[in-house]
C-alpha cells in the first residue's frame, strides 16, 4: 500500500525523486505520511482537493478488501 500512494504521488509531481511516503500503524487504522517537495504539495492536493480525495477514495476501496482502514496525510515541510 505505501508503494502504491507513493507511485500515485510522484507521478503527479515536478519533484519525483523527494516524495516520501511514511506509514504509521495503529490497532485499527495505517496512517501514511506523505511529504512532497515544497512546490508540488499543490498537485497532490489538487484543485479543491479533489486528487487528495480521490486517492483517499482508492485507500477506502482497498481497505474494505483488506479489512483494514487507511488514511492519508500530506505533510507540508
Amino acid at each position: 500500500m505505501q508503494e502504491l500512494v507513493q507511485e500515485i504521488a510522484r507521478a503527479l509531481v515536478d519533484h519525483p525523486e523527494e516524495v516520501t511516503v511514511n506509514a504509521v500503524n495503529g490497532e485499527e487504522v495505517t496512517v501514511f505520511e506523505l511529504r512532497t517537495h515544497r512546490d508540488d504539495v499543490g498537485q497532490v492536493i489538487g484543485k479543491a482537493g479533489r486528487t487528495a480525495k480521490a486517492i483517499r477514495t482508492l485507500l477506502g476501496a482497498i481497505g474494505m478488501k483488506l479489512h483494514r482502514r487507511f488514511s492519508l496525510e500530506i505533510l507540508e515541510e
